[in-house]
């Protein structure tokens, strides 16, 4: 029997030190002064700045990017999912008013290409700068035998923090409460797997095929980044007349707008047809799909929902990009607590 190694069994640990090697740098251009430790340590250290809080609260969230994995596979492009799964994390964490402290994530592979590992770690560092927050650690893991040559997951966990006085939503929801909706960039993270089945598997369409409606191909519908909701609404986050705010991924509106309603409430939401995107129409049409299916899998171009004070909601719409969907009803428990008017 000849000599065995790691390398001859799937795992080439050199590999994994260049990957290291090539994204310390980039990783750096992440750090403020909170950050006591390096990449490369067991762990990520990080300082609270206790003279810019009072009574901080601690948020984290973990999450991933879903099979919008298979489509960077499948047009080789590794970089814009880093940026969704810190995008993505960002806004899960907004939604409670927190503010992005520092980021984690985990790599698998079934081999490691160390140019698709600086790419996928680049995405990542782009958004951690655009959204203030330090990538302090992560690990990559070489798996072969569990994921084949080209394949990836990918997932992060970010820590937030958000003064206890200030968390969202607010107990002073009411009705009369307007629904601002602030635009998606597309499917962001959520509804890949009904797409996959309908564009590559019954209508055997292509990356590069153009899309009718939209001026663009598939690739490039598929692969638009997941928007941060963090810059437009940071200013607001403390005022009091934002009464809750709520993230569109699986599930649809009324699935992640109903988590943040109370009780004794229910969200009428008012979304016309040539409200929604091409993309999407384009979706529905081409699968047969029903009002109820669309709902459940895609945004409809929704990325956040702001529940508002009616005096402010006009303001907040103009200074986010966003418009008035809704309003906030009275409501009983054995109702839903979302429905579409």
């Amino acid at each position: 029997m000849q000599p065995l190694d790691y390398k001859q069994a799937g795992v080439d640990i050199a590999a994994g030190e260049k990957a290291v090697k090539a994204i310390k740098t980039l990783v750096r251009t992440t750090y403020n002064a909170n950050v006591l430790s390096d990449l490369g340590s067991f762990g990520g250290l990080y300082s609270i700045d206790q003279r810019a809080w009072k009574n901080p609260v601690l948020v984290a969230s973990t999450d991933g990017v879903g099979t919008k994995l298979r489509i960077a596979i499948m047009a080789g492009e590794y970089g814009t999912v880093g940026q969704d799964l810190v995008n993505h994390c960002v806004n899960d964490i907004l939604v409670q008013g927190a503010l992005p402290q520092f980021f984690l994530d985990y790599i698998g592979v079934g081999l490691l290409h160390p140019e698709a590992i600086e790419a996928i770690v680049g995405g990542m560092v782009k958004a951690c700068r655009e959204n203030g927050c330090a990538l302090i650690g992560g690990e990559m893991a070489e798996m072969p035998g569990f994921y084949q040559e080209h394949d990836f997951d990918l997932a992060g966990t970010i820590i937030g923090m958000v003064e206890r006085e200030q968390i969202l939503p607010r107990a002073s929801m009411a009705p009369g409460d307007l629904l601002v909706a602030l635009p998606s960039s597309g499917l962001h993270t959520n509804g890949y797997s009904l797409v996959r089945k309908l564009v590559f598997d019954q209508l055997q369409m292509k990356l590069d095929a153009l899309v009718p409606d939209c001026g663009s191909t598939l690739g490039e519908e598929l692969l638009r980044i997941h928007v941060s909701y963090l810059p437009v609404l940071k200013d607001w986050l403390s005022n009091p007349g934002l009464k809750g705010l709520a993230h569109i991924t699986g599930g649809g509106i009324a699935r992640n707008l109903g988590r943040i309603i109370p009780e004794n409430l229910q969200a009428v939401v008012e979304l016309s047809q040539d409200s929604i995107p091409p993309f999407f129409q384009w979706l529905q049409k081409a699968g047969n799909l029903s009002d109820d299916a669309v709902r459940q899998a895609f945004n409809l171009g929704v990325g956040m929902i702001c529940v508002v004070q009616e005096s402010l909601a006009a303001t907040l719409a103009a200074s986010c990009g966003g418009k008035i969907i809704g309003c906030i009803k009275p409501g009983k428990a054995e109702l839903p607590r979302v429905i579409f008017g």
